[in-house]
């Protein structure tokens, strides 16, 4: 069996970008290696740009680690950029038929594949979904691992302030980010990249740094002037560009509506299979109208997932006086509850915060965030700060963690990190949102995202004993292990019989 994967970034990227979905796509190939009958190749688009505007092209991945170099492929100069927010409310998010044809030459000449396995469209137009109208024996597979086919922000997140329930008919998408994009900026920004990338300059080394600071502020500046010189030319007194904050009265259905509703009937058209990465997201799919008879939840595999047998539950500091470290890993962002549980522990009383310690594994935020961070160890038992982490640093870190913290403000599909530390028999208090809460299926152990109080309330729970970790344990959901998970895909890449 031949399989294509694609996502929009290089699961090897040397920038590490791409989160929990890169680390599934690294731990799917190495697992589909120890098999001798299948052959695995990966695309990506929407990274890599030249300098002056050319057509689409494919091409064998010049940059990054030598590892896997036969495999990985990249589509340059796509009408996509990535990520999905640096060509938000773009056309060529649906169609491109430039792009198109690109992808469909690769497959021609590349292929044939019998699967091809979609874990991200960002990055190319929609519409390769139609790619059984040339290969009707090719299965089409896409993993939900964000909302990105209902929200051009792909996170379902307004203003990066507060969750979107209701997008007005589109109204609200064109008001969301809190500040607009210049493609032709980002394309540059690209183009530079994938130029010094490939000639050898990791984006890490020095000389990087020397030539691609400079070069993208002073175009950065350069841009800006231009678009003040040009919106100066054009002010008119019926000026009509929108305001950040302005409703726009409803005429009809707005780009964005329509792009919802072509994405999903795309999806419903072409895909054999959408897996979703949990009951929480298959749930929002089905909402946003994905038929229920291609779309099943499939959780995703876990290198970690035979530590379960390998660990066994601890018990938890809540006898009086005992301290309790509460782990958060993942990222210092809004949506990701992260200012939202400096805020919940800094209100703690006092008596409860001499009992908590907090240990925090994410990379280096702003000076405000970090001075934050700092000041608020001082009103707890302890803080231990770990710069970022790699799987080989996990054992150490989750070694020190009593009580994992996933307080997500966002719809958070299943984060990665959430997994493994449920893996590893680190009890999760995890938000009412996303699909962390369906390890444990515990609500003593659930809050009300973003709600200070229902945080607390559980968290003194926990402290006084008074969640059975017993139960806790009897009811949690075991881990999926790479195994299981590819029995799963090998269940939705072959074609049902009868």
């Amino acid at each position: 069996m031949r399989i294509l994967y694609y996502n929009w970034v290089d699961y090897l990227d040397e920038e590490n970008r791409g989160g929990g979905v890169s680390q599934y796509q690294r731990n799917i190939l190495q697992a589909l290696d120890q098999q001798d009958d299948i052959e695995a190749v990966f695309l990506s688009a929407g990274i890599s740009y030249d300098l002056r505007r050319r057509p689409p092209r494919w091409e064998q991945s010049r940059h990054g680690p030598a590892r896997d170099r036969e495999r990985r492929y990249e589509i340059v100069n796509s009408a996509v950029l990535s990520p999905a927010h640096f060509s938000f409310g773009s056309d060529a998010q649906i169609s491109d038929r430039a792009t198109e044809d690109c992808f469909y030459d690769f497959i021609a000449a590349t292929g044939p594949y019998d699967v091809v396995h979609f874990n991200n469209l960002e990055g190319l137009p929609a519409r390769v979904l139609a790619l059984k109208s040339r290969w009707p024996q090719t299965r089409v597979i896409l993993s939900l691992h964000n909302y990105y086919p209902f929200c051009p922000q792909v996170n379902l997140w307004f203003q990066e302030r507060e969750t979107c329930t209701d997008f007005k008919a589109g109204q609200k998408c064109g008001q969301c980010l809190p500040h607009a994009h210049n493609q032709k900026q980002l394309r540059l920004a690209h183009g530079l990249a994938y130029r010094l990338k490939s000639a050898g300059f990791s984006p890490q080394s020095r000389m990087f740094q020397l030539l691609y600071q400079p070069s993208i502020r002073v175009g950065r500046r350069l841009a800006m002037t231009v678009k003040s010189i040009r919106r100066a030319w054009q002010k008119t007194d019926t000026d009509t560009d929108t305001r950040a904050g302005e409703t726009l009265p409803a005429t009809g259905p707005t780009p964005f509506a329509r792009r919802r509703e072509e994405m999903v009937s795309l999806i419903n058209a072409h895909c054999d299979r959408v897996l979703a990465v949990s009951d929480f997201t298959a749930g929002i799919a089905r909402r946003y109208g994905l038929q229920s008879d291609i779309l099943q939840t499939s959780y995703i595999g876990t290198s970690h997932a035979g530590n379960f047998d390998r660990t066994a539950p601890r018990d938890l500091p809540v006898q009086a006086g005992e301290v309790i470290t509460l782990g958060y890993l993942g990222y210092m962002r809004r949506d990701k509850g992260f200012f939202f549980l400096l805020k919940a522990l800094k209100a703690l009383p006092a008596p409860m915060a001499r009992r908590v310690r907090l240990l925090v594994a994410a990379g280096r935020g702003d000076a405000q965030t970090m001075a934050e961070l700092s000041e608020l160890g001082q009103n707890l038992a302890g803080l231990e700060y770990f710069d970022g982490f790699t799987q080989n640093d996990l054992p150490n870190i989750l070694s020190r963690i009593d009580l994992g913290v996933v307080p997500v403000l966002w719809n958070d599909n299943l984060p990665q990190v959430a997994i493994e530390m449920h893996a590893n028999h680190i009890p999760l208090l995890t938000s009412d949102l996303g699909g962390a809460q369906e390890l444990s299926n515990c609500p003593d152990m659930i809050f009300r995202a973003g709600d200070i109080a229902s945080f607390q309330a559980r968290l003194q729970a926990i402290l006084s004993g008074a969640v059975d970790l017993e139960a806790y344990w009897k009811g949690a959901r075991w881990p999926t292990s790479m195994a299981e998970h590819l029995v799963q895909l090998a269940a939705a890449y072959q074609v049902p019989r009868g």
